[in-house]
C-alpha cells in the first residue's frame, strides 16, 4: 500500500520532546557533587576517607568478626546485598538501601532516624541484628591495629587510654555503666570520629553518570545523538507526564528526599504496623548525636538545625523515605521491606494499587492507579534502567592495602578475588 513507507518512517522516528519536557530533563541532570556537611569537619578529608574505606570493609567492628558494612553494601551489587531484608549477625526487618548517593540525603534510613551519614553509621555497628558491635570494642580494635591507629592519630589526635576495658561496652550494658563519665566521653568521641571517617569514604560513592545524563548532555551538542533507546525516551515522557511520578521523584536524585505512606500492607495482607517516620523522627529527636548536638562540628549551621525545625504529623505514621531512583535497576528488591523482586513488580503495584491497605485517611491521596498498557510499563522500565550510572573508581570498590592491618578485610565474601591494591597509595 502507498502509505506503508510513510508508516514505517513514522515508527522509526525518535520521540520528540516538548520545551517543557526538555526543561524537566535538564532539571534532573547531572547529579551535582555531594553537598557540604559542616557538621563533619573531616567529611571531605582524603586521609579520613582512606581510613573510612578501611573501616567500611573491616569485620573487626562486629561482635562475630565476620560482618562489615560491606556485608550489606556490597560493591559489586551497587552497594546493596540483593536481599529483601538485610542480613548481618541476624536478619533485620528492612531492606538495605544502596550507599551510592547517600551523601545527598537529608535524612538517613527508611524512617529518617539519622540526619547525617556519620550519625547513620553508628546504628548498624551496634545493632544486634546487624554488626552487633560495641563502641568500646570498636575503639579498642583501633588501638590494637597499628595501621588503623596510626592513621586515626594522624587525623584526629590520640586515642583514649581504655586499659582496662570490659568487652561489649555500649550504652545499655553493664560494661558501659561500669565506665566513668570521662571514659564514656572519650569512647564516644573516638566512636564518632570513626563514623565521620566512614562518612568521608561514603561521600565518594556518587551515583555515577548514566545514559540518561549522557542523553541530556547531548541536547547542547551540534549533532545530538541519543544514547537512550526510543523506549526509554517514551518512558521519560510518561514519567514526567501522564504517570505523575514527579510528585515524589524529581531533581538529580530523582527523589523528593522526604517521606510518604503508600499504604503497603503487612505480609498477612492487613495494614502494616511499622511506624516508619512516625517513630524514626522521635528517635532522632532523642539522640545526642544529632547534627545540632554536642558531637557536631557545626551545631548552629542551617543543616544542623534541620532536625530541630522539622515537623511531623499523623500522616507520617507508616511513611518511609522516598528512595533515589538513581541505579534503581541494580538495587532490588524494592520498597522498605524488599517485598518486590523486580522493577516490573513495582510498576505492577502502581499500575493497579490492588494490594494497597490504607492505615488512615492521611495516606497518599494523590496516588492513583496508572492503568497503563504493557507497552507503556515496558517504556517506563526502560527509562528507569537508563538511570544506572557508571561504577565508582575501582580503588573505592575494595579496602586499601594494610600491611599491618587486622584479619583479612571483608571486601565481599561472595565475589571473586579482587584486583591487587598495592599500587594504591595509602595516603590517597
Amino acid at each position: 500500500m502507498w502509505w506503508t513507507p510513510l508508516l514505517l518512517l513514522l515508527m522509526a522516528a525518535p520521540p520528540e520532546l516538548s520545551e517543557h519536557e526538555l526543561r524537566l530533563a535538564r532539571s534532573m541532570s547531572p547529579v551535582p557533587a555531594a553537598p557540604n556537611n559542616p557538621t563533619n569537619a573531616h567529611a571531605d578529608d582524603p586521609a579520613a576517607a582512606v581510613l573510612g574505606r578501611a573501616l567500611f570493609f573491616d569485620p573487626g567492628l562486629s561482635s562475630t568478626g565476620d560482618i562489615s558494612c560491606s556485608t550489606c553494601h556490597q560493591p559489586d551489587k551497587a552497594f546493596t546485598d540483593e536481599r529483601s531484608l538485610a542480613q548481618g549477625v541476624g536478619i533485620g526487618n528492612r531492606n538495605a538501601p544502596t550507599v551510592r548517593g547517600a551523601a545527598h540525603h537529608r535524612w538517613l534510613f527508611w524512617d529518617g532516624r539519622a540526619d547525617t551519614l556519620w550519625q547513620q553509621a553508628m546504628f548498624p555497628i551496634e545493632n544486634p541484628l546487624e554488626m552487633d558491635g560495641a563502641r568500646g570494642d570498636v575503639v579498642q580494635h583501633l588501638i590494637d591495629t597499628p595501621w588503623l591507629s596510626s592513621r586515626y592519630v594522624s587525623i584526629f589526635g590520640p586515642l583514649p587510654n581504655l586499659d582496662p576495658l570490659i568487652a561489649g561496652a555500649r550504652p545499655g550494658t553493664d560494661a558501659w555503666d561500669a565506665l566513668s563519665a570521662s571514659q564514656q566521653q572519650a569512647i564516644n568521641d573516638a566512636f564518632v570520629n570513626v563514623c565521620k571517617s566512614l562518612e568521608a569514604y561514603e561521600r565518594q560513592l556518587s551515583p555515577g553518570t548514566s545514559d540518561f545524563d549522557r542523553w541530556v548532555a547531548s541536547f547542547d551538542q551540534a549533532e545530538a545523538t541519543s544514547v537512550m533507546s526510543d523506549a526509554a525516551i517514551r518512558g521519560f515522557q510518561l514519567f514526567v507526564g501522564q504517570a505523575g511520578c514527579r510528585q515524589c521523584h524529581f531533581g538529580p536524585l530523582v527523589s523528593d528526599l522526604e517521606f510518604h505512606d503508600l499504604g503497603l500492607p503487612a505480609p498477612n495482607g492487613g495494614p502494616s504496623n511499622d511506624p516508619g517516620r512516625g517513630a524514626g523522627y522521635s528517635q532522632l529527636q532523642a539522640s545526642p548525636f544529632r547534627a545540632d548536638g554536642p558531637w557536631s562540628d557545626a551545631p548552629q549551621s542551617s543543616q544542623a538545625r534541620r532536625a530541630a525545625n522539622a515537623r511531623i504529623g499523623p500522616e507520617h505514621w507508616g511513611a518511609f523515605r522516598t528512595p533515589s531512583l538513581r541505579n534503581v535497576a541494580s538495587t532490588g528488591p524494592y520498597m522498605h521491606d524488599g517485598r518486590f523482586e523486580t522493577i516490573g513488580d513495582v510498576l505492577a503495584f502502581y499500575n493497579t494499587l490492588e494490594t494497597q491497605a490504607r492505615r488512615h485517611h492521611h495516606a497518599e491521596d494523590v496516588l492513583q492507579p496508572l492503568d497503563f498498557s504493557p507497552e507503556q510499563l515496558a517504556d517506563l522500565e526502560a527509562f528507569l534502567s537508563a538511570l544506572s550510572g557508571d561504577p565508582p573508581p575501582s580503588h573505592l570498590m575494595h579496602p586499601p592495602p594494610m600491611p599491618q592491618g587486622p584479619k583479612k578485610l571483608d571486601s565481599n565474601p561472595k565475589s571473586p578475588e579482587l584486583e591487587a591494591t598495592e599500587h594504591i597509595p595509602i595516603t590517597e
